[in-house]
């Protein structure tokens, strides 16, 4: 019960210290509650939203690349594990996984998956853990000898802003240790239009996901929004080479949130999630204080990359 409590009160202060700002925000990890999940993966069924579909071809294409650099013996860790669909790529393929630890912060969500994967792999070790993985956690040492792999797919590290880049990637050195890897999904700059239809398709799912997370806040604080007084808005900014999703204000007016109250006028927005675009030079050098580089896959259009990392010695 008291991490219950405590969860909730780290997003309580996230949530009013976002709205506070000049600049209104919400933290895109919000997304995901079970509902949220539910609606993410129905995107990346989507025609418009390529990166799940490349990746998975990247992956299905090299995956025996991938377990030689991998090693002989894995423990596989997922942060942001959501249904680990991707991730039964390699389950399938690589014999050498002794171990599966997802990871999530939406852990209703996160053990009915987990049921599913002990059943479908029987002598793979399912081990969910229920966290805010963008910050320090505790982490069983259950496989000793074991190499531990973090698989971070999805682009997801293109939706942190640059202080969570740095803490995540120093929570991800430290959990591998010397010896371990990451296998990391990095989408790449391409064509303007090609990156505004994916994250306004035609279906509006997106933006369904996008004004959940109200939703989802309101069930867990004491919160009144109201997700139909917003549109959805996906917009590509240049000088910073992202995405940026926006609940734009179509009806002014009040939101409360405890003994809070913020007054809303139309036109204006909430940021909800930045969805970072990099070449592959511009990632390696982000990645450099912490890791190396070592490997990259990419589909033909050049369009996703699936990319190996290792500590930097």
């Amino acid at each position: 019960m008291s991490e219950v409590l405590e969860v909730i009160d780290v997003m309580r202060q996230e949530v009013l210290d976002g709205m506070s700002m000049p600049q209104k925000s919400l933290p895109s990890k919000y997304f995901y509650d079970e509902r949220g999940s539910e609606l993410f993966d129905d995107i990346t069924r989507l025609k418009e939203y390529y990166p799940t579909r490349t990746e998975r071809t990247i992956l299905k294409e090299n995956v025996h690349k991938i377990g030689e650099v991998l090693g002989d013996e894995v423990e596989l860790i997922e942060p942001g594990s959501g249904s680990s669909e991707k991730t039964r790529i390699l389950l399938d393929d690589l014999d050498s996984v002794c171990c599966y630890v997802p990871i999530d912060i939406s852990g209703d969500y996160l053990y009915k998956v987990a049921d599913g994967l002990r059943e479908e792999y029987p002598k793979i070790d399912i081990q969910p853990l229920s966290v805010d993985y963008t910050r320090y956690f505790e982490f069983p040492d259950r496989h000793p000898t074991a190499r531990r792999i973090v698989f971070f797919p999805g682009s997801t590290i293109g939706n942190f802003k640059v202080n969570t880049v740095r803490r995540f990637f120093t929570v991800i050195a430290n959990l591998v240790g010397k010896k371990g890897g990451l296998l990391i999904g990095v989408d790449l700059k391409k064509d303007i239009q090609v990156l505004e239809a994916a994250y306004n398709d035609s279906e509006e799912v997106t933006a369904a996901f996008n004004k959940n997370m109200l939703l989802h806040i309101n069930n867990n604080l004491n919160s009144d929004f109201q997700p139909d007084l917003f549109d959805h808005k996906a917009v590509w900014v240049e000088d910073k080479g992202r995405i940026e999703m926006r609940l734009y204000v179509n009806t002014s007016h009040t939101v409360t949130i405890d003994e809070y109250t913020f007054h809303l006028k139309r036109g204006e927005y909430i940021h909800t999630e930045n969805s970072h675009k990099y070449s592959l030079e511009e990632f390696e050098q982000m990645v450099s204080p912490w890791f190396t580089v070592t490997k990259v896959w990419t589909d033909e259009n050049d369009y996703f990359s699936v990319q190996f990392l290792e500590p930097r010695k």
